[in-house]
């Protein structure tokens, strides 16, 4: 009988996007007989762990990313944390050698992990952002990052063709040497039937202090209302911690099948606008609010694309309050796009 074939499967810890949109890779992997073995870092490493506890885990270097407490220095506080980020990809990439050789890797996904790849094995790398937008140093940076992706096999982007998908400029690019794959819709979640217990589901993810500061912020304006109030605060922790206090309810944090219940249950979702969860929310054809992480120009544009395609409405953080929910109603909602590719076909660049 043929051995399993491995495949690392490394995701960014950048919030936790990155890994719960690789988790229905995994599971792909698993049907199609392949051997999973997990690496990344912090909090994507924890959320690996609790969905899949029998699979391999390795620890990556940490890239150390956090955002300044004022969303105008966040680039600055990005240009001053590169030298470390720097550092940590050249870890990794000496890391990934003796992976692949004690491991006996035979493939590679890197979700946007920049130094997982190795010339001797088929190296995927996983992003909707062939432009990244930085203000007025988008070339540079875009420019950059096509650098990085060209040194992969293959790039697969989680959406699809079209003037009506959800990346918009991010993925659309003229160049034709980067062996661009459009994977359709990447979530972990599907659409389930139940009946609506809670008004508003607060949904937070992200690098600190920006989590900390919005859910201090919502947790103050949602206290004044009798709504039925669900906060899941996106911290990972080793036990589930669950509070209540009136009309809110508040867990630390939740497991896919957990939170697909949850956001099934909720009428409204009120978030941050990461490309991850709008995937998921569109997956689940739910109503949405959101605010975007300051600074961070790709939440802005995403959250202004949506806006201006009249299917969410959002605010900026500092700006939030209750009475801009008023008018959700005249929105569309997220609906999933025609989604019919099956990334099990993907598979055949490691046989």
């Amino acid at each position: 009988m043929t051995k399993p074939k491995n495949i690392l499967v490394a995701p960014l810890n950048w919030g936790l996007g990155h890994a719960t949109r690789c988790i229905p890779i995994i599971k792909k992997l698993q049907q199609n007989g392949f051997t999973p073995i997990l690496a990344s870092d912090g909090n994507s490493l924890a959320l690996l762990k609790k969905e899949f506890p029998n699979l391999e885990h390795i620890l990556l270097p940490s890239y150390n990313i956090k955002y300044a407490k004022k969303g105008y220095f966040f680039k600055l506080k990005l240009f001053l944390n590169l030298p470390q980020i720097i550092a940590a990809v050249q870890q990794e990439k000496k890391l990934i050698d003796k992976i692949i050789f004690n491991k006996n890797i035979d493939g590679i996904i890197s979700d946007n992990r920049f130094g997982v790849y190795h010339k001797s094995t088929p190296s995927i790398y996983i992003t909707h952002q062939i432009n990244v937008l930085s203000g007025i140093t988008t070339i540079l940076s875009s420019k950059l990052h096509r650098h990085i992706i060209k040194k992969f096999d293959e790039c697969w982007i989680p959406d699809h063709i079209g003037n009506n998908n959800y990346s918009g400029k991010l993925s659309r690019t003229t160049e034709t040497n980067l062996n661009l794959k459009y994977i359709g819709n990447l979530s972990r979640f599907k659409q389930i039937k139940t009946i609506t217990k809670y008004d508003y589901l607060i949904l937070l993810s992200g690098p600190e202090p920006q989590r900390s500061l919005l859910e201090q912020k919502l947790f103050i304006e949602f206290s004044n209302t009798s709504k039925k109030v669900l906060f899941i605060r996106g911290i990972v922790k080793p036990k589930q911690e669950i509070t209540v206090k009136e009309n809110i309810t508040s867990y630390n944090y939740m497991t896919s099948s957990e939170l697909e219940t949850a956001i099934s249950e909720s009428k409204l979702i009120i978030t941050r606008s990461g490309y991850t969860t709008i995937m998921d929310l569109a997956k689940m054809n739910k109503t949405a609010f959101f605010i975007p992480t300051p600074g961070q120009t790709e939440q802005l544009y995403l959250a202004k694309r949506l806006e201006k395609l009249n299917y969410t409405p959002f605010c900026h953080q500092k700006d939030f309050s209750l009475d801009k929910l008023t008018n959700i109603d005249n929105y569309k909602g997220l609906h999933s796009t025609k989604d019919k590719i099956d990334i099990s076909n993907l598979f055949t660049i490691f046989n």
